[in-house]
Order: C-alpha cells, then structure tokens, then sequence
C-alpha cells in the first residue's frame, strides 16, 4: 500500500474533523495526557472519521488500544518499543512506523521491519524539548540509504518552502505538525501542501 506523500499530525479530534474533509489521506492522532477512556473513544471516532473520509489513521504511542479497536497502523517512538507487544501487534495486523534519529536506533528498529521509518528533526522544531539538534538534508540522504526500500518520513520544522529539498534528499514522505496548527489560516495552509505533494 502506497502512503500519501503528506503526513500532518494532529493532537486532537476536533482537527481531524476540521483536515480530513480537505483531502487529508495519511494523518496521526497523536494525544498525551488524556485519560484511557478518553483515548478509546477519540481513538475509535478517528478510526470511523479516517475511514469514512479513505484515509489512514496512525495512532501514536497506543498500541493497546489500537489493537482493541481494530486500527491498522500505530507510530512508536524509541520509549514506546521498550514496552510495546511488537508480536501481538503483528498478529493484529497492525502496520508499524517508528521514529528515529541517530544510528542505534536505527539499527533496532530495523530488526522489526517497519513499515516506514521516520528521521528528525530535519530543521529546528518548535513542537518538543530534543535532545537532538537539527539532523538536516544530508543526514536524511544517508538515512534514504539506510532503510533501503522502507517507507522514509521527514520530520521537524517542516514548511511548504522546506518540502522540496526533503523530497529530494530521499524522504517519500513529509510530516507537518506546527506549520498547521500554529498557522493563522491553517486550512489554506493544509491546502498548500496537499498541492505540492500531489
């Protein structure tokens, strides 16, 4: 299955509602600090929303509750595969993408065979405290290399003006976070990008 090429995380449901009608076919849901049962039910409407509008849910970090509710595709970062079932999640027939950013994780996370790998913070990143400084293209080029024929994410700092440069250093896909949802007029932005990468 091919992804999309633009890959905007959001942080709640009420965004999803807001994108997916835009044309949004690859999105993450990506929730912290909720409780467990508030997650289940934003979970499963997101599941019914990305289904009904043909577009792929990733579900960051639950993948308990991915498995629960039937989704098909969960984002682990390097914490998470500490103590994630990556077997239960194969048995469910759940798709995995794992972030990484230097080269032992991307060494472990190979040996799971995931289903896309994503690298970052390309550029600087506004979205969470690193203790990664910028990566960039020519990291990213090595990275395209090293994960051969896997699905690779770009990720960090990510604008409309940076997309091309990532394209062309070897990412297949590009993922926004801030450039949305920070933008005064984020549904023009959102359509901004499904333009330059489609």
């Amino acid at each position: 299955m091919m992804l999309d090429r633009f890959y905007p995380i959001f942080d709640s449901l009420e965004w999803l509602k807001r994108m997916l009608p835009l044309g949004v076919k690859l999105t993450q849901l990506r929730m912290k600090d909720k409780s467990e049962s508030e997650l289940r039910l934003a979970i499963s409407e997101a599941r019914d929303l990305c289904r009904a509008h043909g577009a792929v849910l990733v579900v960051n970090d639950h993948w308990r509750l991915a498995i629960e509710l039937g989704c098909d595709w969960i984002h682990l970062g390097q914490e998470d595969l500490d103590s994630a079932d990556i077997p239960a999640i194969r048995k469910a027939g759940i798709k995995i993408g794992v972030s990484t950013h230097d080269h032992a994780e991307l060494e472990r996370v190979l040996k799971i065979a995931p289903d896309y790998v994503a690298f970052g913070p390309i550029y600087p990143t506004i979205l969470k405290k690193m203790k990664w400084h910028e990566q960039g293209l020519e990291r990213l080029s090595e990275w395209r290399g090293l994960v051969g024929k896997i699905p690779l994410v770009g990720i960090g700092g990510m604008s409309v003006a940076r997309a091309a440069g990532v394209f062309a250093a070897g990412a297949g896909i590009v993922s926004v976070v801030t450039d949305i949802t920070l933008n005064p007029a984020p549904e023009a932005r959102l359509r901004e990008w499904i333009s330059i990468t489609r």
